[in-house]
């Protein structure tokens, strides 16, 4: 029995679990240690999540996949990165990149580019830029009409899957004085002349999933805008708000492995001849990383069953992403502690988790990206009226002191 809360999983979030467990115990988890080392992107295992049908989870069933809800790939993700989270996150790139096209592409794109997700030729998302992470909007890539289609310019960074993903869905400015407005999407594919992959990231982390650059000299034809010109940063958005709810679980299953594995370590490991879980500078840190491991999956399931996009959604997605990453931060913190030396080096797998999960704070929106956004919300429903405090605020006495009555 686990200490730590669990939804009740549905029948079909129940199926994928297993499966994805299954994969975990008889593949991925033995080879993430090889992955980390070699930084090599793991084929076999994009094999293996293409045969299971994992691959194909968040594809409409319509267009030959799963069609599984948000919770069930929550769940999916979470056990996957718990193993790898390498694995988990080339999982998590492949429904990224597919959600552009899922709520904006043409039927043509859905047939084709849904079809290569499924045989494991990915569609990667292209937005950030060296002077444009936190600011998508301060993009200088660009799209300009040209012999009947549109000449793509500028370079992307950062690209999840690069190189490994076949297509791309990149985000570049079709007018320049339209501010955030003027943002269109296109899909673009190594296949075209002009879209190159020429850097890879060295990584702390994830050395088993792969991250890019992105140059764009191409020309690609009016059928491969996605969506309708100007409507590119509220479909980035919108993308990013799921992504976020996934990487909160990937900041779940990174915490359950390192809690796992200290608390494993701290009924096994000795100092002054007892067990160090006896000792309460130990099971106390132990005691504080369970409970708010289940707090953050209890606040990441509510994300994703929220429903359809909303003011709600979007706050919980962020808080969501918010607290179970920085939870997964105390989580490896104090498994490697657990471990003392042993925990720092190589090839202790919570030096691993330690590395993987620094990540998880910084892409789909960083920690600070969060607390502005969730601050930007309160801010709308105080003004909004959300609120109705049971005694009135002080500014009913026209901004004097409270003093309660005698």
């Amino acid at each position: 029995m686990s200490i730590l809360w669990e939804p009740v999983l549905d029948d079909e979030a129940a199926h994928w679990v297993k499966i994805a467990r299954s994969l975990n115990e008889e593949h991925f988890a033995k080879l993430a240690a090889e992955l980390d080392r070699d930084q090599r992107y793991p084929w076999e295992n994009v094999e293996k999540l293409v045969a299971s049908g994992i691959s194909g989870l968040a594809i409409p069933k319509e267009y030959g996949g799963s069609g599984a809800k948000l919770t069930t790939r929550v769940s999916v993700m979470a056990e996957l990165t718990r193993a790898c989270a390498s694995t988990g996150a080339i999982f998590a790139i492949h429904a990224m990149g597919a959600a552009p096209i899922a709520l904006a592409g043409t039927e043509p794109q859905k047939e084709t580019y849904f079809a290569e997700v499924l045989r494991g030729r990915a569609v990667s998302f292209a937005l950030t830029e060296r002077g444009a992470g936190s600011d998508p909007a301060a993009m200088a890539a660009t799209g300009t009409r040209a012999d009947g289609g549109w000449r793509l310019r500028g370079e992307k960074i950062f690209i999840g899957n690069g190189g490994a993903s076949q297509h791309y869905v990149a985000f570049v400015r079709t007018d320049l004085e339209a501010g955030a407005r003027g943002i269109s999407a296109f899909l673009t594919s190594l296949d075209d002349h002009g879209t190159v992959v020429d850097a890879y990231a060295d990584r702390m982390g994830l050395r088993g999933s792969r991250t890019s650059n992105l140059k764009l000299n191409t020309d690609v034809a009016d059928d491969r805008l996605v969506g309708e010109l100007g409507q590119g940063l509220r479909i980035a958005l919108k993308t990013l708000n799921e992504g976020r709810i996934m990487i909160a679980a990937q900041g779940i299953g990174i915490a359950t492995a390192a809690f796992e594995y200290a608390s494993t370590e701290s009924v096994h490991r000795k100092a002054f001849g007892n067990p160090i879980i006896d000792y309460q500078g130990i099971s106390f840190k132990l005691a504080d990383v369970a409970t708010k491991l289940s707090a953050a999956r209890m606040l990441t399931w509510e994300a994703a069953q929220s429903g359809a996009d909303s003011p709600r959604t979007r706050a919980l997605a962020s808080m969501a992403k918010l607290y179970a990453t920085e939870v997964a931060h105390e989580a490896v913190d104090v498994a490697v502690q657990v471990f003392g030396g042993d925990g720092y080096c190589k090839p202790n797998p919570v030096e691993r988790l330690y590395r993987d999960q620094r990540i998880s704070e910084i892409y789909e929106g960083s920690s600070e990206i969060q607390r502005l956004t969730l601050a930007r919300a309160i801010g709308q429903a105080a003004r909004g009226g959300d609120f109705a405090p049971l005694v009135p605020a002080a500014t009913a006495y026209g901004h004097a002191p409270f003093a309660p009555a005698v």
